[in-house]
């Protein structure tokens, strides 16, 4: 048996690293994206994907306070026939467990959890075959992207929320010696003790499409400030969850911890968990990925708690001109085609002129550039092997839904049409729907359609789509836009666009980068000044309001 002490020695070289890389905020990865075997070993994948099988059609094996009976409630979007089952949560038992692990967690101090954080990811980051697996086959995801996603990229995150939470923790010093000079006397000598004291147990609601990415840096942030955390997995994507809760639970058992201070809540859609949850007396965080739905009625009932929600809304690319025509197409054309848009960083509404745009091409009325993304689209896409591994499969009738209702409502530029994928047959892979709208047209451009929806907006002028970009955004929402021109005086006015309405920018992607990914311990995903989010992944705010400092004091010099 070790303890946490020990851990955070072990680990305090990779730990002062990510504090350091989330404050200079330049390239930084802990843990390697690419799936080679010249990376993690010629065993590593075989060995991963056996471990994942080995969990199929059987009860999952992890401990929860608690549980009456068991639930079953995954599908694959792949087709794969998944079959686990996992207990079923008492909510009151979890919040009793969670509370009763407190003290001694607290006991552990700020350094001590970030070692034990470490350790859980580095033993994640060795099951990321399997969890690439896990992903892959509750989310749609391909097979690459999740282990990129879901694995490395979702690793990298939480031990972002780990450093910044580490860094908080150290800006107030554990121990100090305090003295007031008197006139004629000595000193008047204290000494001050400084502990974080976590806020209180914590809750983690998974969503279906992203449930490691979007849960890591809550659970870590709330692991490393002090508090215990109950995970709620949505019923669609558990077992990437699941596997979480698992290593954490050893982990800490391990090092003399009570595994209690994280847990798994598996429930039957309809059990209604996350909101019993999340309102709950001693339930003082909740970290939400989902609908705006659901994160809407968080913000406004778990009144009790901090809430951190990221929800969905209006990503909007506004089109002005462009020096690399060809290089804006590739680049779009890819961002509205991975994992078949069912990102929350998706550009779903495109603004262009009703002019044109001028390009290197020479210019381009809406019309043509409908039809030239639709001509790189059709590039892309065009290869079903090669689609399937961008597109990944649908996640759920929901988007699905969405994607038919879009289709039969609105003129398309490209339509959306069905790819077969000989490795699953039974896969359901659909390429993005454009569809062409006006400016009027703001009933539709102002809901969200989450999946492979995009509209081509005609609108005035640039000054107009930089107007419609601020309202939207500023109404309802957005967590990523994008400019391409080749204005300074655009630029600018993006730029100043961008931040009245509280969105991230990027401007004149036409390379590698891509408007809907974000890179850990460099970018800020969500800013909490829009409808979209409440926080930013990963910032101070988003872990300084998950624990209290609390002071002691005593005469005398420290011993």
């Amino acid at each position: 048996m070790t303890n946490p002490a020990e851990l955070y020695r072990t680990h305090r070289e990779l730990l002062d690293r990510a504090v350091q890389a989330a404050a200079e905020r330049d390239f930084w990865s802990a843990f390697p994206e690419s799936p080679s075997k010249s990376v993690y070993g010629e065993q590593a994948a075989p060995a991963g994907e056996r471990a994942f099988t080995a969990l199929l059609g059987k009860p999952f094996p992890i401990e929860v306070p608690g549980a009456s009976g068991s639930v079953t409630t995954e599908r694959s979007p792949w087709g794969l026939e998944l079959g686990v089952s996992y207990p079923r949560a008492d909510p009151l038992a979890l919040i009793a467990a969670a509370r009763a692990a407190v003290p001694g967690w607290r006991a552990a101090g700020p350094e001590g959890r970030a070692g034990v954080a470490a350790e859980i990811l580095r033993r994640i980051n060795a099951a990321t075959f399997t969890m690439a697996h896990a992903v892959q086959h509750t989310t749609g995801q391909a097979f690459v992207m999740a282990f990129q996603a879901g694995g490395t990229h979702a690793q990298d995150r939480g031990l972002e929320a780990v450093a910044v939470a580490l860094a908080a923790a150290r800006r107030t010093p554990a121990v100090s010696a305090w003295a007031k000079p008197q006139r004629g006397a000595d000193p008047l000598s204290l000494t001050k003790t400084a502990t974080m004291v976590g806020r209180g147990v914590a809750v983690v609601i998974g969503c279906t499409t992203f449930p490691t990415w979007n849960s890591y840096p809550g659970l870590f942030a709330s692991l490393v400030t002090g508090n215990p955390v109950i995970v709620k997995p949505h019923p669609g994507a558990v077992l990437p969850l699941a596997l979480t809760v698992k290593i954490c639970r050893e982990v800490l058992a391990e090092a003399g911890q009570n595994p209690d201070v994280v847990t798994l809540a598996a429930e039957e859609p309809g059990d209604g968990i996350a909101a019993t949850l999340a309102t709950h007396p001693d339930v003082r965080i909740v970290d939400f990925t989902g609908s705006s739905e659901f994160g809407d009625w968080l913000e406004a009932n778990a009144r009790q708690a901090v809430v951190y929600t990221e929800k969905a809304g209006l990503n909007t690319v506004i089109l002005d001109s462009t020096a690399d025509y060809r290089g804006l197409l590739r680049n779009l054309a890819f961002s509205l085609s991975l994992y078949s848009g069912q990102m929350c960083t998706t550009p779903q509404n495109l603004l262009i002129p009703r002019d044109g745009i001028t390009t290197d091409a020479g210019r381009r009325t809406p019309d043509e550039f409908g039809a030239d993304l639709a001509a790189a689209l059709g590039k892309l896409l065009g290869d079903p092997a090669r689609a399937a591994g961008t597109l990944g499969a649908i996640v759920n009738d929901g988007v699905l839904s969405r994607l038919g209702e879009a289709s039969a409502t609105h003129p398309a530029l490209h339509p959306s049409a069905a790819v077969d994928d000989r490795q699953f047959p039974g896969a359901t892979i659909r390429t993005p729907l454009v569809a062409r709208l006006d400016a009027a047209d703001e009933k539709v451009y102002t809901r969200e359609w989450f999946g492979p929806v995009s509209f081509l907006v005609t609108t005035d002028s640039t000054e107009h789509s930089l107007q419609i970009f601020t309202e939207t955004v500023r109404t309802h929402g957005a967590l990523t836009a994008l400019v391409h021109t080749t204005s300074p005086q655009v630029i600018e006015a993006a730029r100043e666009a961008a931040l009245d309405a509280g969105v991230h920018l990027s401007e004149n992607l036409t390379g590698g980068v891509f408007v809907n990914q974000t890179a850990a311990f460099s970018d800020l995903h969500g800013t909490g000044a829009n409808p979209a989010a409440t926080a930013a992944l990963t910032d101070e705010a988003f872990v300084t309001g998950r624990f209290f400092t609390l002071q002691s004091r005593r005469h005398g010099d420290p011993a």
